[in-house]
């Protein structure tokens, strides 16, 4: 079996209906006690106090804001050389969760910036390259919306997405680019000096792997509507012809 075969819309449609109530399970089933576990069962850092906890959803959303770009970067390629609709649309699909949670992540870094650093804001270059990056989440989805052809905007909107890949790798590698600014280095690291305490890892780790299930099943099931709006709207084609 080719993966490929998962580019046929009629494919798709099958296979994610009949993966989307196991993937939703097992998103309960890890993200509720992963965030229940880190508010309410670990204690209060005695140097953060209570703002540690902003971790079990900053840090989460952060790593997905980065890492759905990326995944929009291998669609938009896929659709770019191979021009399977599908991937063009999981990309669409994926850019208004890629926007939310970077929002979650610049506004929870906030929470924790302001009693942490005294500050709400700072131009740190890690912080900066993610405001770069929801701008171009906005851009992209934007775009997306302004070209009536969609072949022609899954081919801009490919494009921008190439483009914009820089900031997301600057957004995750800018503290190790730039040894500067005032964010922190990473929470979880092989580091013994730079890796968060067990207690907190622990369901910091299970809040991760929640909010990543979290998100297959949203893209699932936002690409799944995507796919049944190109129908809608090629049989309104059809019937304005007709």
């Amino acid at each position: 079996m080719s993966i490929w075969e998962y580019a046929n819309p009629v494919k798709f449609m099958q296979t994610s209906g009949w993966l989307l109530p196991w993937v939703f399970g097992a998103t309960v089933l890890t993200l509720v006690p992963g965030l229940v576990w880190g508010f309410f069962f670990t204690p209060l850092a005695e140097e953060f106090g209570a703002t540690v906890k902003v971790i079990y959803v900053h840090v989460p959303a952060a790593t997905l804001a980065i890492n759905i770009w990326v995944m929009m970067l291998v669609t938009s390629l896929i659709w770019l050389i191979r021009r399977h609709h599908v991937s063009a649309l999981a990309a669409k699909a994926a850019a208004p969760i890629g926007m939310v949670m970077t929002l979650i992540a610049l506004i929870t870094g906030a929470l924790w910036g302001q009693p942490m650093w005294g500050t709400w804001w700072e131009w740190d270059p890690r912080l900066t390259s993610f405001l770069i990056l929801f701008l171009f989440y906005l851009g992209y989805m934007a775009l997306w919306e302004a070209i009536e052809n969609p072949d022609t905007a899954a081919d801009l909107t490919g494009v921008l997405c190439l483009v914009g890949s820089v900031f997301a790798v600057l957004s995750r590698y800018a503290a190790i680019f730039w040894n500067q600014g005032l964010h922190q280095g990473s929470t979880l690291s092989l580091d013994s000096e730079e890796h968060i305490s067990d207690v907190y890892w622990q369901p910091l780790v299970l809040s991760i792997v929640g909010f990543g299930l979290l998100f297959v099943t949203l893209l699932l099931l936002r690409t799944r509507t995507e796919i049944r709006s190109r129908r809608l709207k090629a049989l309104e084609q059809r019937e304005r012809m007709a």
